[in-house]
């Protein structure tokens, strides 16, 4: 049981970390130019944040604290967040407070 625990966890692990070693890759509608976004992150300090970032935490998860931020070149933000009972999370958002599937 504990085997198959730790293959799990490790499997899950795994997909994470070559999730985020990936690039994003945008079509235009012609199919002529292909836009290859770099989704590499940067730490940032959590003060360097624009407004709409944070208040946009501070709307969608009230009970939260912003533990570490990060941004790439196309100012989308890569927040590790915590919440009050204990558990913990990722959300990316635009440089406008939008959230993003990454």
């Amino acid at each position: 049981m504990k085997k198959s625990f730790l293959i799990g966890l490790f499997a899950m692990a795994s997909i994470s970390v070559m999730a985020q070693n990936a690039q994003e890759v945008k079509v235009s509608p012609e199919a002529e130019n292909i836009e290859i976004i770099n989704q590499d992150f940067s730490e940032i300090d959590v003060t360097e944040l624009p407004t709409a970032v944070t208040e946009a935490v501070s709307k969608n998860y009230p009970t939260s604290t912003i533990n570490k931020a990060y941004v790439n070149e196309g100012k989308q933000y890569k927040l590790e967040v915590s919440l009050e009972d204990g558990t913990s999370g990722t959300l990316y958002a635009d440089e406008y407070g939008n959230w993003l599937d990454m």
